[in-house]
């Protein structure tokens, strides 16, 4: 062998496999992106730090839900996975009702105003990231775990990556789904902006009185929103947004205090609480990425936009990106441009940048509307709320916003 193919040899050895994309983190978000990406075509890698813990029928329902809009449950159908997630374990809901603790005022949503069966499906987060992770591997994503990223070099047509252990991989894109506190956004020198709410989110699932009514509850108090979300087993899964002092107080009552306490902040709409499994808290923040790209590299998810939980809306703006992502990259590729190009990636960025950060500040707006206590406030507030409720046009573009069209 010559000196050249020597090099050239080593070269190929040190790079490895060619890679299209290599997706860092394996969330929901960054597993659905491979899967997406693999699907259409693309070598994709995807490495993650943790293996998920395999998902069980038996095992008591995770402490993490996800309410998944239409928009989410059509990318999980594209990706083949949705009917085993739907068949497992997942609480569909027609309707939503959301009220005010100080006015009374509420707006209601149904699924039959939409022409549809079901507004969303209620579903664990571990189940969708097990279904995910368990359809990479047939799919022809290189899964990498454990894995994680010690640095990244650009190079002319693409980006090599640095592992703590193991050869370096390279590829034309490097796309960053490693979450909030995304370490591949900090190396690529990308800034955030937002502001901390000082509240923690505390998640359980509790037993009512009264059957949920495949309904999703939202009670807004002057702390915070209160969510009882309706599981498949008939239960509801509490996300109850306080502030951080008053959640450390709530996270340490008996569970006899904590149904009560809880009783009273849901306005007993579904009658006393029962029961209740062990609480987790999560603390909030609006963060928005002031790029959503650098040279052959892109946020996706939370390593973008992390949002505040009252809408749901998080995975569910994750797995947009991930739909504009695929159809970028596609339209890249079939027009034979380098997919990883700097105009490519501004594509992407720019629309999807503009689209979260609207959603984000919508929901920063909501809560900040929400927390105000003054008289003359609140009352124009539920004036607000209840012509809203009348409108049906606007209800109709808002439930339409939420479904992802």
């Amino acid at each position: 062998m010559n000196t050249n193919a020597q090099a050239l040899h080593a070269q190929a050895r040190r790079r490895g496999p060619a890679l299209d994309v290599i997706v860092v983190g394996g969330g929901m978000v960054g597993a659905a992106a491979a899967l997406a990406l693999a699907r259409a075509g693309f070598a994709t890698a995807l490495l993650e730090a943790r293996e998920p813990a395999p998902w069980h029928a038996g095992d008591e329902v995770d402490l993490r839900v996800v309410g998944l809009a239409p928009s989410s449950i059509a990318l999980l159908e594209d990706l083949d996975v949705w009917t085993s997630i739907r068949q497992a374990r997942s609480g569909p809901y027609a309707h939503m009702h959301v009220w005010d603790a100080q006015s009374g005022a509420s707006i209601d949503f149904d699924a039959a105003d939409e022409g549809r069966q079901w507004l969303g499906y209620i579903v664990e987060n571990n189940l969708v990231q097990w279904q995910l992770w368990q359809a990479l591997e047939p799919a022809g994503v290189r899964r990498l775990c454990p894995a994680q990223v010690r640095g990244y070099e650009v190079r002319e047509d693409r980006v090599q990556v640095e592992l703590s252990e193991g050869e370096p991989l390279s590829a034309r894109l490097l796309v960053a789904a490693d979450g909030a506190g995304s370490r591949l956004r900090g190396m690529a020198g990308i800034d955030t902006h937002g502001r901390d709410y000082a509240q923690r989110a505390i998640v359980a699932h509790v037993a009512t009185e009264r059957a949920h009514q495949d309904t999703a509850w939202q009670r807004f108090l002057p702390t915070g929103p209160l969510a009882l979300l309706p599981l498949a087993d008939g239960r509801s899964s509490i996300v109850w947004s306080l502030p951080d002092d008053q959640a450390q107080r709530v996270l340490a009552l008996d569970d006899a205090a904590f149904l009560a306490e809880l009783g009273v902040a849901s306005d007993f709409r579904l009658g006393p609480i029962t029961a209740t499994t062990s609480r987790a808290a999560f603390p909030l923040k609006l963060q928005l990425a002031r790029s959503y790209q650098a040279e052959r590299l892109l946020l996706l998810g939370d390593a973008a936009h992390a949002v505040h939980p009252l809408a749901g809306q998080g995975v569910n703006l994750g797995l947009r990106d991930i739909v504009e992502l695929r159809d970028t990259l596609v339209a890249a590729r079939d027009a034979g441009r380098d997919i990883a190009a700097a105009h490519v990636l501004r594509r992407y960025a720019r629309r999807r940048r503009s689209a979260d950060t609207l959603d984000a500040l919508g929901f920063d707006a909501l809560a900040r509307i929400y927390a105000w206590q003054a008289p003359p406030w609140v009352a124009a507030r539920a004036i607000g709320v209840r012509m809203l409720n009348r409108l049906a046009p606007f209800k109709r573009r808002i439930a339409a916003h939420a479904a992802g069209r």
